[in-house]
Parts: C-alpha cells; structure tokens; sequence
C-alpha cells in the first residue's frame, strides 16, 4: 500500500500583520511585499539580482516568496493590480476631491 501524502503549504519566511505594508504578505521582519518580488520577477530580475538589490533577504526568502505567490496567485494579482495608478484614477472618478 502506498503512503498517503499531505500537502502542506507553508511559507516559513512569509508573513501577514496588521499594520505592515496594508496588511500585505511580506518577507517576515520586512516590508518587502509578496507583491513586489512578483513585480521584479516579471521585471525579469533573477533571484540573485533581487538579494543584490536587497542584501538583508536571502535567497531562500524570496524563492519562498515566489512560491506563496502561485499559492495565492488570485490574492497577490489582485494586490498588484489594486496598487496601479489607473486602477485608483479609474476608481475614484468624478470624487470632488480630485478636482
């Protein structure tokens, strides 16, 4: 008999706290985003790229980051998303404000 296999999905080096970055999945003891490591991958910055540009995260840190993104992928495009200038112009036009 074959062993079953429970699919753990853990992100050690991600975290979620009220009051950091909007409440946005970061690096643990960062305010580097889920987010903007997704943004710079598709930038076409390599991991190693990403740590020399951040040299107080690791690269198990972002590879962690990459894969909490494609388990949350609808959450984190979302994010992205929402974080665009026209999506905020798009969304509160004709507030007085903006006048």
């Amino acid at each position: 008999m074959g062993l079953a296999v429970k699919k753990i999905k853990k992100h050690p080096y991600i975290s979620i706290k009220k009051g950091v970055c909007g409440g946005e999945p970061v690096i643990t003891g960062t305010r580097i985003s889920v987010s903007l490591i997704i943004e710079m991958d598709r930038a076409g910055h390599s991991v190693d790229e990403i740590v020399a540009m951040y040299p107080h995260i690791t690269h198990a840190q972002v590879y962690d980051a990459l894969s909490y993104y494609y388990d949350h992928k609808e959450e984190i495009d979302r994010i992205i998303e929402e974080n665009k200038e026209g999506y905020w112009i798009e969304k509160t036009e004709g507030e007085t404000w903006r006048k």
